[in-house]
């Protein structure tokens, strides 16, 4: 979260038009993992979903600052949404849309801000007990679906994981470890592209100069 006085830019901006009412998955995806792919799968099957209607991943914190917490970019999450959906729904690839989503701290509002760019009311498809709550006061249709093994998706332990494995030289290993928590084409693209090493730097104090 971004200190009381620094205010974060709304980038990236909204687009001109929203886009026509879908699917919605929200969440910030650091990183995506099997949890998010085991939640996608039910969304693009689930018969309270049309199938005429896009499934849209709205990726939140986009603005926010690189650290342990937001290690990857919006567009590198991205690229991990769609390395699972070529990998493991190539029928579906037209269909699946990825929106990036600035955070703007204040909850009341946010459902008006974040449709601006994940459009109006579609269906809000979510596991997360606040998301369901704060969509359905807004009158938008709510998919409820419980997650399984919750606490073996939970985002922090998976980049601790990561940060581990940011000290490893074995290639295969680190992979073999990864695909634990993560669909392997998602663990290939963070290893390969060496987006886990920056976790090595992240978190350690330093020592002040002068």
């Amino acid at each position: 979260m971004a200190e009381e006085s620094e205010v974060l830019p709304l980038l990236p901006e909204p687009p001109g038009e929203p886009p026509l009412p879908g699917i919605v998955l929200l969440g910030r995806f650091q990183p995506f993992h099997r949890g998010h792919a085991w939640l996608l799968e039910q969304a693009l099957s689930h018969p309270d979903c049309p199938t005429e209607m896009p499934v849209r991943i709205a990726i939140g914190s986009a603005n926010q600052p690189e650290d342990l917490v937001n290690p990857w970019s919006a567009q590198e999450r991205e690229q991990m949404v769609r390395a699972w959906v070529h990998d493991q729904a190539p029928h579906e690839e037209d269909r699946v849309e990825v929106v990036a989503i600035p955070d703007i701290d204040d909850p009341p509002n946010w459902v008006e801000h974040a449709s601006r760019y994940h459009g109006g009311p579609g269906i809000m498809f979510t596991s997360d007990a606040p998301t369901a709550a704060l969509y359905a006061a807004a009158d938008w249709p709510v998919v409820n679906v419980e997650l399984m093994q919750r606490e073996d998706y939970e985002g922090w332990r998976i980049r601790d994981t990561l940060q581990m494995l940011s000290t490893v030289t074995e290639h295969e290993v680190s992979i073999e470890v990864a695909c634990a928590t993560i669909p392997e084409s998602v663990s290939r693209l963070i290893i390969d592209n060496g987006w886990h090493a920056r976790l090595a730097f992240m978190g350690l104090p330093v020592e002040p100069v002068g």
